[in-house]
């Protein structure tokens, strides 16, 4: 009865573990987002301030889970204010819009009106040729614009209620997970897209449009147009951009494609969706990021004296984008690092790659830079920083290397066996009975004449010494 009696606890608390899973991936999964309901202003003119409320998203995969969630508002949020959001795709429900209890990162939440209208757009006007039956477009149209808080994920999302209520259906949702990209000159960039449709809406059964447009300093430019409709790629005004056609109408990938990354692809890239009377659009920012290259001339530096000033130039180029850091460093024998400032910079030129170069001059006083060291020219960039350096020698300053120590020795002891053979030679010349083993620097002297003869060039006269005159003679004969 005990063993029965535990097997049935146990299989309660296996029931009751099962049911928190179910309402925890039902209820709790999808976060309840914080957002700013902007009002459509009323007249023209300057107002004070945004004309916002705060609002609550409560976002299910299911429309049932709402209903325990219709008296939780807090108090400082208008109960005309709650939205409740059914997003069968769950997009509304990634990690990214649901922070952790106490952060201070949350996501930003933006919701807009929208009124349903047909597209301008040449692309898209075939979209709308089929008459709709006006009863759906008679709702309660909201836009809904998120970032995640690690600012890494965009999302649109076009909502859908009936007229007077507040229980909204997703229609449409655009995202994308490359927000800000950095990528190296050359190499192949893919700015992510992906859109979701709501097969229950008559709206998502007539096709779609995809247009990709870019924009930098104000000015503007179509990069991609395709109808897929009628699966035609209707503009390309980028050579090297391109989409997985595959992927798109099977799983919704607008992701643009671009070949090789360049410097004039560096700005914002905006990917909009186009359903009948419906637009999504989300927007993302390239950045081509290439370091510099570094040379310093000139290479090596010439031998110079103490107290000279060398002339040196740091050439940097082929980096992108413009901005760049140069400056000078000498790192000395012991090891210390100074900088020496940021010399005469050039004016930046840009090269036909779009790429720029730029110079710095350096006029390095050697008065107090002590012994041998390094100099270098570093260049900070968003990029990287890159450095490049070149020895410098001052001479009479820098203590000899084992080698000029060896060769020193050497060369002693070669002189030293020179002077040893001259004195051997001529202490061993002559008789023997009459020679005189004298150290070489005696000589003999004629000491009326005070010639020394033949050798009289190798020694100083002031070494003469008194001497037999014949022995003498004799000696040096």
């Amino acid at each position: 009865f005990c063993n029965f009696l535990s097997l049935f606890q146990l299989s309660l608390l296996f029931h009751h573990v099962i049911a928190y899973i179910y309402v925890f991936q039902s209820h709790g999964s999808c976060p309840v987002l914080e957002c700013w309901f902007m009002k459509e202003k009323v007249g023209g003119g300057l107002s004070g301030g945004p004309n916002q409320d705060k609002s609550l998203l409560y976002v299910h995969k299911h429309a049932d889970s709402h209903r325990a969630e219709s008296h939780d508002a807090p108090l400082e949020v208008n109960p005309d204010r709650l939205y409740f959001v059914t997003d069968p795709a769950a997009t509304l429900c990634h990690r990214s819009l649901n922070p952790r209890r106490g952060s201070s990162n949350k996501p930003m939440c933006e919701i807009n009106p929208l009124h349903p209208q047909p597209s301008t757009l040449e692309l898209a006007v075939p979209l709308t040729e089929p008459a709709l039956s006006p009863i759906y477009l008679h709702a309660d149209w909201l836009s809904t614009a998120l970032q995640s808080f690690d600012k890494t994920m965009s999302i649109s999302a076009i909502t859908r209620a009936p007229t007077g209520t507040k229980e909204h259906d997703v229609i449409l949702t655009l995202t994308t997970k490359t927000v800000l990209v950095q990528s190296r000159l050359g190499a192949p960039v893919l700015l992510d897209c992906s859109f979701w449709a709501n097969p229950s809406s008559p709206l998502t059964g007539t096709g779609f449009a995809v247009e990709w447009r870019y924009q930098f300093r104000g000015d503007g430019r179509l990069v991609l147009a395709y109808d897929g409709k009628s699966d035609r790629l209707s503009h390309t005004g980028e050579e090297g951009a391109t989409l997985d056609f595959e992927a798109l109408h099977g799983r919704g990938n607008a992701s643009l494609i671009l070949q090789e990354a360049k410097v004039h692809h560096s700005g914002i890239y905006i990917c909009s969706v186009y359903l009948p009377y419906l637009q999504a659009q989300v927007a993302m920012e390239l950045q081509v990021v290439e370091p510099p290259s570094l040379s310093i001339h000139p290479s090596p530096l010439p031998l110079t004296a103490q107290g000279q000033t060398i002339n040196i130039q740091c050439e940097a180029s082929g980096f992108a984008p413009l901005s760049l850091d140069l400056h000078w460093e000498f790192k000395g024998a012991d090891g210390k690092t100074k900088v020496l400032g940021s010399g005469s910079l050039s004016s930046h030129r840009q090269l036909w790659d779009g790429t720029y170069t730029q110079s710095s001059r350096l006029e390095l006083d050697t008065a107090d830079l002590g012994r041998a060291g390094e100099v270098a020219c570093v260049g900070v960039h968003p990029g990287g920083t890159r450095r490049v350096s070149v020895e410098i020698n001052l001479i009479g300053f820098s203590s000899p290397s084992i080698e000029d120590s060896m060769a020193m020795v050497g060369v002693a002891l070669v002189l030293y066996g020179l002077i040893k053979l001259v004195s051997w030679s001529f202490s061993g010349s002559g008789n023997n009975k009459t020679s005189l083993h004298f150290p070489l620097w005696l000589l003999w002297c004629d000491h009326e004449s005070f010639n020394v003869y033949e050798i009289r060039h190798m020694f100083p006269l002031s070494l003469c010494s008194g001497s037999d005159e014949a022995a003498t003679q004799q000696k040096v004969k």
